[in-house]
């Protein structure tokens, strides 16, 4: 007589429901979808979600009626996996292309509607930028960096980002949205930016996405110089260097990174 098949521990259950919700969506998931995907009922569903956030593993989200992963669930896969995130990986990228290129580079990453600066390696000439030093920050649609992060969007964050950030746009000055939509259907099409439009006199910019693993942009690496270091003649050569890095960049990413979530965390660990 075949035995029959041991029950699962609670250890098991717990483990079994965090693989669940990592696979759903990232709104959360109802109790009942995760019981049914889980194999279970719900009252064990429940009992087992309740120990996880308890241990800051899961939250609930949605007036409370769909559970999540909560950050500390992030937090402890990215120690594993890499303790010094997307800034300190990519500290020496930024380092490598300021010493090839001469001039000054910059990581910037998304953080809701707004492009930050993570990271910027200052190189020879004297430059001036939209997002400035290491934690300014931009509405996307702003800057090369910017642009080259928002063209690649899923279709519906891209259109909500343009929705929100249009009156922050035309209050500045800088592009109407038929111009916008041009320029992201540009950068979609070369998958790259390139400005040189004499927003900041004397400045020009070119700038690449960096995507992870699923080909979800995630950050992009950009040049700041004077306009006359960007010619056609220079611009093909600077734009296959920015490329080869931000692939080689992108192949590197963990992508329980909490950076990626909250720029600020690691924002708030420069010196100075």
């Amino acid at each position: 007589m075949e035995a029959s098949p041991e029950p699962l521990s609670s250890l098991r259950r717990a483990l079994g429901l965090l693989r669940v919700l990592a696979d759903g969506e990232s709104g959360g998931m109802r109790l009942k979808d995760i019981a049914d995907a889980a194999r279970c009922g719900q009252p064990t569903a429940h009992r087992a979600l309740r120990d996880l956030m308890a241990e800051g593993f899961v939250e609930q989200a949605s007036g409370g009626k769909r559970y999540r992963l909560a950050l500390d669930f992030f937090v402890l896969a990215a120690r594993a996996g890499q303790a010094g995130g997307l800034r300190e990986l990519a500290r020496p990228t930024l380092l490598r292309l300021s010493a090839t290129l001469s001039d000054t580079i910059f990581l910037l990453v998304r953080n809701g509607y707004d492009a930050v600066c993570l990271d910027r390696i200052e190189g020879p000439f004297p430059i001036r930028s939209f997002t400035g030093d290491i934690g300014g920050k931009v509405p996307l649609g702003i800057g090369q960096g910017s642009l080259a992060m928002l063209a690649h969007l899923p279709d519906a964050e891209r259109e909500a980002v343009i929705r929100f950030n249009m009156p922050r746009l035309l209050d500045r000055g800088f592009i109407d949205e038929p111009a916008l939509r041009c320029a992201i259907e540009a950068a979609r099409a070369q998958g790259w930016v390139n400005l040189n439009t004499g927003l900041i006199p004397g400045m020009a910019g070119v700038a690449v996405p960096v995507f992870d693993a699923q080909r979800r942009v995630v950050a992009a690496l950009s040049v700041g110089t004077l306009a006359e270091r960007l010619r056609e003649d220079r611009l093909p050569s600077v734009v296959a260097i920015l490329r080869g890095e931000a692939d080689e960049l992108g192949a590197k990413l963990n992508p329980f990174d909490v950076t990626l979530r909250y720029p600020s965390r690691s924002l708030s660990t420069v010196a100075g």
